[in-house]
């Protein structure tokens, strides 16, 4: 009985969700406001190991969109921390938090109008073990899945805004 309750409740709920109108954001190559934007965006340099790990990152969500003409240029500033927390009776720290903030802006090239300001971050934990050479395997590798994070969260909100909220 539940099983044939369960099938046109399904159903009903699959046909209220094609009605509502969800539309990816850009659509890999199909001409958009989104992908348009995306391909004109160019990534200023951005200093350090942690800069050149999110303008990589950036770089390669963009390129996937396609070219177009630079007219907009994203200047990205990071704020890369390493805290100690979880501290023993020894006062040895066992656990660590990284954690990578980027103070981002989308700038008109030509009027240097700066169309869009945000801040994008994420933060990710370390343990802290005998191994010093482990740790500091630990701390890059989560450097690296940050600058993952941040990118995206920085592509995603280019692409939302260019989709709807722009000038």
């Amino acid at each position: 009985m539940i099983r044939a309750l369960g099938a046109p409740a399904l159903l009903a709920a699959l046909g209220a969700l094609a009605a509502c109108a969800l539309r990816p954001v850009y659509d890999g190559g199909v001409a958009s406001d989104a992908s348009a934007l995306l391909a004109a965006v160019r990534v200023a340099p951005i200093p350090d190991r942690a800069g050149f790990l999110v303008r990589d990152r950036i770089e390669s969500r963009l390129a996937a969109v396609g070219e177009a003409a630079a007219r907009y240029r994203l200047e990205v500033r990071l704020d890369d921390r390493i805290e100690g927390f979880g501290v023993r009776g020894d006062n040895r720290i066992v656990r660590e938090r990284r954690t990578l903030r980027a103070r981002w802006r989308l700038v008109e090239m030509g009027t240097d109008a700066v169309l869009l300001e945000a801040v994008a971050g994420s933060d990710a934990g370390v343990d802290v073990v005998s191994s010093e050479y482990a740790v500091v395997a630990a701390e890059v590798a989560a450097l690296e899945r940050l600058a993952e994070a941040v990118a995206d969260e920085i592509v995603a909100r280019l692409a939302t805004w260019a989709r709807g909220g722009r000038r």
